[in-house]
């Protein structure tokens, strides 16, 4: 079952079933997509990562060395993608989730889950004058005391003159296997201090000392979003070259943050405490912008 939120620019589509993921958020009057679109074929085939956004809980990215330790002893994992070594972004994404109230522009999305301990997450949509605010939060359910991350997972459409300008001060260089190696300074290519089109070469890395501003600025497709995080000091960005997305994922920790010195950005949670991440992106209409029609590639990371 889909849900359907609306405001008075913009309509979203949700589907609790398939990871607590959106669908689509278009623009009412054109129908012009504002994250990725998807297909009914890209829902059918049951992957929030064919869709537009999907939450990462209770971590994001990659985890290394097959597990990690807690206060209780070492927590085993497995890898769960079959489009990935090692165990990825959480379990959240592959559970349905219920819903648990609903209005004409909002909506609570709710999951308990026991891998790989317990906890209860909820997603909170509301949509006000052109802006999706999603709140995620989640709440640790077991005796014992673990590590929590959480992100979200949005896919934006990408056009020859696509800009973007999120302010990080440096990024996290990567090995072959996706995992971090080492802070460093952020280099010209990937420097979005002020807004400029995405690389054309791939980016798969995490950035830190974020603001949690980011601007997305769509010409071709008449539109700019305002996008402000809270509970993510990082985030990821994915440039897949010569496919029609890129990812710009507010995420609390980076990659392989539980074997990182330090732990950053992970939170240690006792029976019954909770972490927030908030995301809201504005929708700007801009002058000039063409209606034209979108082929984007259905690809995931």
């Amino acid at each position: 079952m889909l849900i359907e939120l609306q405001d008075h620019l913009t309509h979203l589509t949700l589907a609790p079933a398939v990871g607590g993921s959106i669908v689509n958020w278009r623009v009412r009057a054109s129908g012009q997509p504002l994250l990725r679109p998807s297909d009914q074929a890209a829902l059918d085939t049951g992957l929030p990562g064919k869709l537009a956004c999907y939450p990462l809980a209770p971590w994001s990215n990659r985890i290394a060395n097959g597990g990690f330790d807690t206060p209780a002893g070492w927590l085993a994992l497995t890898p769960n993608s079959l489009t990935d070594p090692l165990p990825i972004h959480g379990s959240a994404w592959q559970q349905a989730w219920r819903v648990v109230s609903q209005s004409a522009d909002e909506v609570l999305l709710a999951l308990e889950c026991a891998t790989p301990f317990a906890y209860r997450a909820e997603q909170r949509f509301r949509l006000r004058n052109g802006e999706l605010s999603i709140a995620l939060r989640v709440t640790h359910l077991a005796e014992q005391a673990a590590w929590h991350g959480l992100g979200l997972h949005p896919y934006l459409p990408r056009l020859p003159a696509t800009r973007l300008q999120a302010k990080a001060s440096q990024v996290w260089l990567s090995d072959a296997s996706k995992l971090p190696t080492g802070l460093a300074a952020v280099p010209h290519a990937w420097d979005f201090q002020a807004s400029k089109n995405l690389p054309e070469d791939l980016v798969d890395n995490g950035f830190s000392q974020w603001d949690g501003h980011c601007r997305i600025e769509q010409p071709e497709l008449g539109y700019a979003l305002e996008c402000q995080a809270t509970g993510a000091d990082y985030f990821l960005l994915y440039c897949p070259p010569g496919l029609g997305f890129f990812c710009i994922e507010p995420v609390s920790h980076p990659v392989n943050a539980h074997h990182l010195p330090g732990r950053p950005g992970l939170k240690l949670l006792e029976h019954n405490q909770s972490v927030q991440l908030n995301f809201t992106l504005k929708y700007i209409p801009t002058v000039g912008g063409g209606l034209l029609p979108m082929a984007v590639d259905q690809s995931c990371m």
